[in-house]
């Protein structure tokens, strides 16, 4: 699924970074020792809570609009967006074996020309998973 949200940056009073968070994903939090690197860390929480969110089937709120956050003098207000399909292709790369029946004269073809049937799976799951998802936008 794709989703994008409004993360706030709130520079940390020492001048070493900048406080980011989700304010629509309660707990997404983090820090970074810069704009930029704040950006990259909201950006793989926000990712790894929207995984948890759809692994326990939680609900997942809708973004707020940015004039209905409630923001600080000196926050900055960016849009992030995540891709948990792609977060979970990033992070969870092991493999797992599932059976699936095939007529024997696709076995015979795919064999004989070299095709790797787990490839083609994956590749056309891949495909069919990414046109199936919703953004969640304002």
């Amino acid at each position: 699924m794709k989703y994008i949200y409004t993360a706030l940056f709130t520079p940390i009073e020492d001048g070493s970074g900048y406080y980011a968070k989700v304010p629509d994903l309660p707990g997404c939090i983090t820090t970074g020792n810069s704009l930029s690197d704040a950006i990259d860390q909201i950006t793989d929480a926000m990712s790894a809570w929207l995984v948890v969110a759809e692994d326990e089937g939680e609900p997942i709120a809708p973004p707020s609009p940015q004039e209905k956050l409630s923001v600080d003098a000196g926050t900055i207000c960016s849009l992030i967006s995540a891709d948990t399909i792609e977060y979970r292709a990033q992070t969870d790369t092991r493999a797992v074996r599932k059976n699936v029946s095939l007529p024997s004269w696709m076995v015979r073809l795919a064999d004989k020309r070299g095709i790797n049937c787990s490839q083609v799976l994956q590749d056309a799951l891949r495909t069919l998973l990414d046109n199936s998802t919703i953004a969640h936008t304002h």
